[in-house]
């Protein structure tokens, strides 16, 4: 890449990309224009195809002359969504297609034979056997295969209703093939039902002939048994000696009472007349005619006996003429009145006579009645069989009435019916010129930006150093080197080597700027780490505890700026554990790697910031190493909990800081606030040669290491 060493870091420039492709839109534009007419080009050299649809509401049917009470076994509740999903395979099976293509003679058009609208690039593929051959398939089978490529048939979501779209060249055609496929799932429908009834018909007739005589049969044993066994029908719906029997047992209870009323009667009279009583209040003697003219006789005289004694003595003639005759009119009472009591005795005497005529005829009948109710079991059972033969024959009648009826096409209609036919369409539906035209131009555009983009890229103009500003790029032609950003990532011995004896003095200066200008100070490597995002950084101090006090500083700095950190101390001295500790016997790394602490116990607080650091412990350092291993697995458990993981390592050499950890993209951050030149090469040479390119020189020897005012004082 022009201008940018191989070794450095680099970012794209988002600025320079776009002038570039600011800088080309001329050219840009004429492809753009290019590719949309070749797209309009296109667009209009593709045969237009249309597209209409037809919708078929599924739901159920019933002749209009049906009765509504009456169940129709070929009709059901068709609403669920697996007869929907039937009938829509129906509309796309073989049979119906075919009939559609026979009735519409599709078979005479070229669009529906593939073999007639073959093609070079057709014939080459079949040539090399990457196609099939199409007269290889029959005609038939060839026409169905493009109609069904044509056709789609699907269930509206949410409804019971199906739509048949088709796609044709020919605008007329393509209304016409959706509604002459609904006219053959209607007609296939309805004659589906035909042939039900058809076949219901022709099973019932048989069946009726054979009811018929079976009910004939079982109606004359009915007549047979009666005449044998004399059970002859009454209107009550019983036997002739049990209907005679309830008939007597009626009479005898009328004549009992009968004969005890005309005994109570006469038992009455008979007290009036021994008594003397006056007999005016018994019925019968009132009612009697006689009784009523001798009274009325007798009412006569006593009034003319009342009238002529105030005029007349008591011995006058007249006088005892009218007492003569009353006395004989009360004589004639008396008489008429025993007559009237014989003739009730004579009633209760009948009524007597009657009575036991009646009960001996009850004794006679009732053994009758006995044997008649017997005779009626077999009476019953064969009734109920002729009942039931003629009940199932009356059924299978109403059956054939009702199948015979619909025997017509237009009486049984389809579950189904349409309810918008296709219409010849006027637009096409493909290709649609200015979609495909604006999407053309719009790709066109973005590929161009692209390649543009690309040539930028692979030419080096679009690519910066790390840290640079385009104000500096300007001035100085080219990218500086890594050593002058804000973080410096050292990948070679070369970029901080010692300069010689002979080296002009102006480079000398340069470096001179490079340590005046604080660009490896904390606050530096601090912002880098935050923009790298970095889960592990391990610091080295080649100097001694004075680049472990800057490590503590900037694991501060991390936490001030809000990142979840935390500080390991791997050092000899402990020096990070006396600064970061309010007390410095603390549970540390060597007591969790010799296992006198758990993990938890041996994680604190920075007694001065936010951070968190692990103390050096205070087991036996030597037995502690023995568990190194374990180190990389508790690095990888903080590493999930914080957002970086600071290990400060003191004095280590490459070989130390590999038992840490295998992986060599970590970042290594050399902490000397006093840069010795040899040592930086020294250790630095060791580190590049060990595969670990992402070192970070930290030296900032101004800045204030330990912050005056702790935390738990503020």
């Amino acid at each position: 890449m022009s201008g940018v060493s191989g070794n450095q870091d680099v970012d794209i420039d988002l600025g320079q990309l776009v002038r570039a492709v600011w800088a080309r839109r001329l050219k840009a534009l004429a492809i753009i224009a290019l590719g949309a007419g070749v797209a309009f080009t296109g667009a209009k050299m593709i045969s237009p195809k249309y597209r209409s649809e037809t919708r078929i509401l599924i739901e159920p049917r019933a002749p209009a002359f049906a009765n509504a009470q009456v169940n129709d076994t070929n009709s059901g509740p068709l609403l669920d969504e697996l007869n929907i999903a039937s009938q829509v395979q129906l509309l796309q099976s073989a049979d119906l297609i075919k009939q559609v293509i026979n009735g519409q003679k599709l078979y005479d058009l070229p669009e529906f034979d593939a073999a007639a609208n073959g093609s070079a690039l057709t014939d080459i593929l079949v040539a090399l056997h990457l196609k099939k051959n199409p007269y290889e398939n029959p005609p038939e089978e060839r026409v169905i295969d493009a109609f069904t490529e044509r056709l789609q048939v699907y269930q509206v979501p949410g409804s019971r209703v199906i739509g048949i779209t088709f796609t044709s060249k020919d605008p007329k055609l393509a209304a016409t093939i959706p509604n002459a496929m609904a006219a053959v799932y209607l007609a296939t429908q309805s004659g589906a039902k035909l042939d039900s009834n058809s076949e219901a018909t022709r099973w019932l007739e048989p069946e009726i002939e054979n009811l018929r005589q079976k009910v004939n049969d079982a109606e004359q044993k009915v007549a047979e048994y009666r005449a044998e066994h004399g059970l002859l029908p009454t209107n009550g719906g019983s036997n002739f000696a049990t209907q005679q029997l309830n008939d007597i047992s009626a009479e005898l209870t009328r004549v009992r009472g009968d004969r005890a009323n005309a005994e109570a009667r006469a038992q009455s009279v008979r007290n009036a007349l021994s008594s003397g009583e006056p007999s005016d209040t018994l019925q019968d003697i009132m009612s009697s005619q006689s009784i009523q003219r001798l009274k009325s006789t007798e009412s006569g005289l006593q009034s003319q006996i009342s009238d002529l004694q105030t005029s007349l003595l008591n011995n006058h003639p007249r006088l005892k003429s009218l007492r003569a005759q009353l006395s004989d009119i009360k004589v004639q009472i008396r008489q008429e009145t025993q007559k009237i009591l014989a003739s009730i005795e004579n009633e209760a005497k009948v009524a007597a006579v009657r009575q036991k005529e009646l009960e001996q005829q009850v004794d006679s009948l009732k053994a009758n009645s006995a044997q008649a109710g017997e005779d009626e079991v077999g009476l019953n059972a064969l009734t109920r069989e002729a009942t039931a033969q003629r009940q199932l024959l009356e059924t299978y009648l109403s059956r054939y009435r009702e199948a015979a009826s619909r025997a017509d096409k237009n009486s049984s209609p389809a579950d189904a019916r349409i309810v918008s036919k296709a219409i010849q369409p006027v637009d096409p539906y493909f290709p649609k010129v200015l979609p495909i035209v604006i999407v053309a131009a719009f790709a066109t555009f973005i590929m161009t930006s692209i390649v543009i983009m690309l040539a930028e890229l692979f030419s080096g103009r679009a690519l910066r150093p790390v840290g640079l500003s385009e104000e500096e790029e300007r001035e100085d032609g080219e990218p500086q080197s890594a050593t002058t950003g804000s973080v410096n990532r050292v990948g070679t011995p070369s970029l901080l080597a010692t300069p010689a004896d002979d080296e002009p003095v102006a480079e000398q200066a340069e470096d001179e700027k490079i340590v005046e200008t604080n660009e490896f100070s904390i606050a530096s490597v601090s912002d880098y780490l935050r923009g790298s995002r970095a889960p592990l950084a391990i610091a080295i101090s080649p100097t001694g505890d004075d680049g472990s006090a800057a490590t503590v500083s900037l694991v501060r700095k991390l936490a001030e700026d809000g990142s979840r950190v935390i500080l390991v101390d791997m050092t000899g001295s402990g020096l990070p554990t006396n600064l970061m500790a309010e007390d410095r016997k603390m549970l540390g790394i060597t007591d969790l790697l010799c296992g006198d602490a758990a993990f938890g116990d041996t994680i604190h607080g920075d007694s001065r910031s936010d951070a968190h650091f692990i103390p050096q412990g205070i087991s036996d350092p030597r037995r502690a190493m023995r568990g190194a291993d374990r180190l990389s697995l508790l690095l990888d458990a903080l590493i999930s909990a914080y957002d970086l993981v600071m290990v400060e390592c003191g004095a280590a050499d490459v070989a130390g800081v590999s038992r840490l950890t295998q992986s060599k993209d970590v970042e290594i951050i050399l902490s000397m606030p006093e840069i010795v030149e040899q040592e930086f090469v020294t250790v630095m040479t060791e580190f590049e040669a060990a595969g670990y390119e992402r070192v970070v020189l930290m030296s900032d020897s101004n800045e204030s290491i330990e912050n005056p005012i702790s935390r738990r004082a503020a």
